[in-house]
């Protein structure tokens, strides 16, 4: 998926599917804001993923000592800010102490079943995007501001409604205002759930 223009809140877009099995949002005139395809699965190193209790005490260090702008209120992201359990995933991720990622223990909630007892498939996409700018703040150089410019990521199985999971996130690589990073999700017990990359780019 390719974040290429800001899509503005009242604004109609158009959603169309494409010859290659893609789909793009475009705006009335044509230009493509956001564009999808299907990839191959992502060659990932994918590190060997925290316990429930090391994910849970990197959750408990963030809600500790939130970063500034969840703390005042000013940030209001589903993904990461702290919003009640039911309006938002609270992907509240911090370093793993003696690992070079960072993690999340979440369980999803009901507000947000598919209907057959697991996480909306578009939601599960959102919660691979948020954690994996952690290690880009924590371990790298991501400036405040920086947004998503692509994320490549595999559904391997469902994330049910309910049950504990974890999300955890490590730095792949840097190159000027390039940020990329690798993000995965698991079942308490370690069982994978989806595993993507992303890009990241900081403000000009």
């Amino acid at each position: 998926m390719d974040f290429r223009a800001a899509v503005r809140v009242g604004v109609p877009v158009r959603f169309g599917e494409l010859p290659d099995g893609g789909a793009a949002l475009t705006d009335d005139s044509g230009k493509v804001l956001v564009g999808a395809r299907p990839v191959a699965d992502p060659a990932l190193d994918v590190p060997d993923a925290p316990t429930w209790d090391e994910a849970a005490a990197a959750t408990a260090a963030y809600r500790a000592a939130p970063p500034s702008g969840v703390a005042d209120g000013s940030v209001d992201c589903f993904g990461c800010g702290d919003r009640a359990p039911d309006r938002g995933l609270r992907q509240h991720c911090a370093p793993v102490p003696g690992r070079d990622l960072v993690a999340a223990a979440w369980v999803p909630h009901p507000a947000f079943d598919d209907g057959s007892g697991v996480l909306r498939s578009d939601l599960a996409w959102a919660a691979l995007d948020c954690p994996s700018a952690a290690p880009g703040i924590h371990f790298g150089g991501l400036r405040r501001g920086a947004v998503t410019a692509s994320l490549t990521g595999t559904m391997l199985r469902p994330l049910a409604i309910g049950e504990e999971h974890i999300t955890y996130a490590w730095l792949i690589s840097e190159s000027g205002r390039k940020h990329e990073m690798g993000v995965a999700a698991v079942t308490a017990s370690g069982e994978l759930c989806a595993v993507g990359s992303a890009l990241w780019v900081d403000p000009r």
